[in-house]
């Protein structure tokens, strides 16, 4: 169990200063709780070990895109690092600087090409040749000129899961070396766009420090190779990726993490960009269910809980794993069950195998769910979203409604 979250006196279980059975009988489940102290901790521990140096941590939005959240990290000085227009509009609307804004992702449309370059955002990350001649002409439509990164894909295994593996030559993401010096010398010529720096990502959930060490050295060969043909970078965009514990990862700190950019950046006169999320956020979020029933066949017990895949869809996606424990008095013998949820799909399941005592309306928390939680859920089913809860020491404060079946239909029309 995380203890830096959850906080167990005598059974009674408490997120900072608020009990969890308040939080449920107040706000129903399934709900997502997070931990306001936690998110900023982890904030600024990060920023901490980068201090005296150029740099910005710019949080990775699709990790967990609530505006209040997003405001939070803007009021401490983040940036962001958006893969859509929509995200730039949530940093909009949640008071974000888009100056420090970083937009990455393979397939910007020419409006959202447009909207960032009308808010001035640092850099686009490009990933295609094609990409970069969009961003001309449509800062040349504008009247402007568009600043822009290129997204070099080092060919460096993250060591992670393959879905959320980014930096290999066989995935969709950047360029590789080559490709990338002809943009740059393409970028040169344009009279629309400006070089500013180079990016990276290779990942998301990795646990090694070897990977991040050959993606940075393998930039800073091609920024010394950029500086030989007349082309010079302003920035690096280390991208983001470090891990959490889940199970028994043994993840980098961020100490650890910082001292290898830190030598292999040494003496160069280069602003460094971050793009962190889950490691800012994933372990400052829970999500709590209610045990629907309890059944039993020749093979199997299950818990069927109120929450499901649409809440929640890492386990099903990555076969993820999340510690899922009891916060509710249970005399119920100790049992090998599946938690699963009411959607009609076999993957339907929060944890396989897990020894727990439970019984029917006991609430459980599923642990580490602050990143890729709510921002991946659906209304599959005709599920409507769950609500999401900030609790600020002895406060909390709804940060999302639950969704009524209103919303669902929404923008649904019967046929004349």
């Amino acid at each position: 169990m995380d203890e830096s979250i959850l906080k167990n006196n005598n059974g009674k279980y408490s997120i900072e200063n608020v009990l969890i059975e308040d939080i449920a009988h107040e706000f129903s489940t399934p709900s997502y709780v997070y931990s306001k102290k936690i998110i900023l901790d982890n904030y600024i521990d990060f920023k901490k070990q980068f201090e005296g140096l150029d740099h910005l941590i710019c949080f990775a939005v699709k990790s967990n895109p609530n505006i209040a959240i997003l405001n939070l990290l803007a009021k401490n000085g983040a940036g962001f690092d958006i893969v859509s227009g929509g995200e730039l509009q949530r940093v909009i609307a949640a008071e974000g600087d888009p100056k420090k804004v970083v937009f990455s992702g393979v397939g910007k449309s020419q409006e959202d090409i447009e909207l960032a370059i009308k808010y001035n955002i640092l850099t686009f990350n490009v990933e295609s040749e094609a990409e970069l001649y969009r961003i001309q002409n449509s800062a040349k439509k504008l009247n402007k000129k568009a600043a822009i990164s290129i997204r070099v894909n080092p060919n460096v295994d993250p060591k992670t899961h393959p879905y959320i593996s980014t930096g290999l030559k066989d995935n969709k993401f950047g360029v590789d070396e080559q490709n990338a010096i002809s943009m740059y010398k393409i970028a040169k010529n344009l009279s629309a766009i400006k070089i500013k720096g180079i990016d990276c990502h290779i990942g998301s959930q990795i646990t090694e420090l070897k990977p991040f060490e050959d993606s940075i050295k393998k930039l800073i060969e091609l920024i010394d190779h950029l500086k030989s043909i007349g082309i010079d970078i302003d920035h690096i965009d280390v991208g983001g990726g470090i891990g959490i514990q889940y199970s028994n990862e043994l993840p980098p700190t961020f100490s650890e993490y910082s001292n290898i950019v830190k030598k292999i950046l040494k003496g160069r006169n280069l602003k460094i960009i971050f793009e962190p999320g889950r490691a800012i956020i994933g372990k400052a979020g829970i999500l709590l269910t209610k045990v629907e029933y309890v059944k039993s066949n020749s093979n199997k017990n299950f818990l069927i809980v109120n929450a499901a895949m649409n809440d929640l869809m890492r386990p099903a996606l990555y076969e993820a794993f999340h510690e899922i424990i009891n916060l509710s008095p249970s005399s119920s013998d100790k049992k090998n069950y599946d938690i699963v949820g009411p959607v009609c799909e076999t993957g339907d399941f929060l944890g396989k195998d897990r020894v727990i005592s439970a019984e029917e309306n006991n609430i459980l928390a599923v642990l580490d769910v602050g990143a890729y939680g709510m921002s991946m859920s659906s209304n599959y089913n005709s599920r409507p979203k769950v609500a999401e809860i900030l609790v600020d020491d002895s406060k909390t404060y709804l940060i999302r409604s639950r969704e009524l079946f209103s919303d669902l239909i929404n923008g649904e029309k019967l046929l004349p």
